[in-house]
């Protein structure tokens, strides 16, 4: 058994480019993490090969908080138990949109349901009239590329001597951080074509290395810029920080969990 590190942290995002929640528990499934990426909002400036308004365009959006009403029903699949128990398993199946929703705190610190017109116009609030935003919806994670991301915290804490400033993880708005055994930076780049296993269950394959655009560059936080960070990825690292993988066997990833290289 070659384990590797264990889950230092699990996120998800419930509407892209908002704010992630930490989690202390995720089912990883084929289509991505449960209720991660479940809305997000469609520009009519955007390309047609990715439509959605994020914060390349919108700074503003990482500072409104998402959050489900039912964070008990947004935890698993309703059918956790079935799927997990009948080999090789069944499709997850995802509670019903009302169970499902989300209410999202501003940063003004008022909160408004997912589907209030005002929320479209706050988002609207100091860009382009070009970008007329629509809602969407989708059981299925709207990620970038592939279904689930994976970073190390020592490819963090590399970056954070590179650039000689403490670099925060949440930027990278990575699905799982990893505390490697050893202390090796970027050391999941060698991951590439092979798989992981999470915790008792989860094999993950890693697919490809996670190409960086100016989105680590905006502070969590107050959505300011840091271009330093992008730079140095871009010119130590070509543009490249972490990995991004899919799942092979689904099931709940927890924190604390091993994390096992095979292959």
């Amino acid at each position: 058994m070659n384990i590797i590190g264990t889950v230092e942290s699990l996120w998800r995002y419930p509407v892209k480019s908002m704010r992630g929640e930490e989690l202390g528990e995720m089912f990883a499934g084929f289509s991505g993490v449960y209720g991660d990426r479940l809305f997000a909002f469609r520009s009519s400036a955007s390309p047609k090969g990715f439509p959605y308004l994020t914060g390349r365009e919108q700074r503003q959006m990482l500072r409104f908080r998402p959050r489900f009403r039912h964070p008990d029903k947004a935890a698993a699949p309703v059918n956790l138990t079935e799927a997990e128990s009948i080999a090789p398993g069944v499709n997850p199946a995802y509670a019903d949109p009302a169970d499902l929703m989300l209410d999202v705190e501003t940063p003004a610190g008022n909160t408004v349901a997912i589907d209030d017109p005002a929320l479209i116009d706050m988002l609207r609030d100091g860009i382009d009239d070009k970008h007329q935003l629509t809602l969407l919806r989708s059981d299925r994670a709207m990620t970038d590329c592939r279904p689930l991301s994976l970073l190390t915290l020592q490819s963090v804490r590399q970056l954070s001597e590179e650039i000689g400033t403490t670099v925060d993880k949440r930027r990278f708005r990575a699905n799982i951080y990893v505390e490697l055994t050893s202390g090796e930076g970027f050391a999941e780049d060698r991951f590439v074509g092979r798989s992981l296993r999470i915790g008792s269950k989860v094999i993950l394959s890693i697919l490809e290395r996670d190409p960086r655009c100016m989105m680590i560059t905006l502070d969590p936080d107050t959505g300011e810029k840091a271009p330093a960070l992008l730079k140095k990825v871009a010119q130590a690292h070509s543009g490249m920080a972490g990995v991004y993988g899919a799942v092979l066997a689904e099931g709940m990833v927890r924190k604390s969990d091993s994390v096992e290289l095979l292959d």
